[in-house]
């Protein structure tokens, strides 16, 4: 059984062999749902080698359900290394998906000495129209429909239409754990606002830790090119692009990246 704990309001799980493990550190940080549980086709294949870390962001699920004025995703690296402090460990690996790995980027310019390697997975570096126009849709659908609708549109912007379709009875079964465990409307509004506000593009440069941009061809929320920029410019990037899984092909095609993901954090590539 994981041990578990809160770090500043903050729900954590630390996956390990007890206080004598050694092994290196991997900190697992979610998308805008923010639950720990969104990596569990990971688990596996990353607690085999590795301390795993899985957290809450905060806001979300377990952890405290609210946010102090002015939250960005500057913020969200701060949670991060107060875990981290918490536990009394000094550096991790940290492996974000989407604001997530917006997180890491930021853990990465405002604590770099807390950060080994990074994996970034369907991220971005700057404001694009593309996303901006997708989460314009989501909070209008927040807004004027509430988190019912919101919920039950989720899988289109993450997930590929055909493995929607073929696992319809899944997402219908989850749908109900998803709304109930919804952020309150305010919250969500605010963590949405804060990855569009998101923009390092210029600072780039400044990040020397070995970054994995990982991304899916066909990924509807988040394109495709936005990994290819963010690997173009970034010092000490490996780009991985998987063809086919959607914004979530962590979820739809887990074990592709789940072996590159190894391989990196283990150091067997780049």
């Amino acid at each position: 059984m994981p041990r578990s704990g809160t770090a500043d309001g903050l729900y954590y799980e630390v996956h390990d062999k007890g206080p004598d493990d050694t092994r290196a550190v991997v900190v697992l940080s979610a998308g805008l749902g923010g639950s720990a549980a969104f990596w569990a086709p990971q688990m596996p294949a990353l607690s085999a080698q590795f301390r795993v870390l899985l957290y809450d962001h905060r806001g979300t699920a377990r952890s405290v359900r609210d946010l102090p004025e002015g939250h960005c995703v500057d913020c969200m690296a701060d949670d991060i290394v107060a875990v981290l402090d918490e536990l009394g460990l000094a550096k991790a690996h940290v492996v974000g998906h989407a604001a997530g790995g917006l997180a890491g980027l930021a853990m990465a310019l405002n604590h770099p000495d807390r950060l080994d390697r990074l994996a970034v997975v369907n991220g971005w570096a700057g404001p694009d129209p593309h996303v901006a126009r997708c989460f314009a849709t989501r909070v209008s659908l927040l807004n004027d429909s509430g988190p019912e609708a919101y919920v039950h549109a989720q899988p289109l912007f993450l997930y590929p239409a055909g493995w929607i379709s073929e696992n319809h009875d899944r997402l219908a079964l989850e749908e109900p754990h998803h709304v109930a465990g919804f952020p309150t409307r305010e919250v969500m509004l605010a963590r949405i606002q804060a990855v569009l506000d998101f923009d390092i593009g210029e600072r780039l440069g400044e990040i020397p830790h070995p970054v994995l941009v990982s991304a899916s061809a066909d990924d509807m929320l988040v394109p495709v090119s936005c990994s290819r920029k963010l690997a173009e410019r970034l010092p000490n990037a490996t780009l991985d692009i998987v063809p086919w899984g959607g914004h979530g092909f962590t979820v739809t095609a887990p074990d592709a990246f789940n072996a590159s993901l190894v391989a990196f954090l283990s150091g067997e590539t780049h």
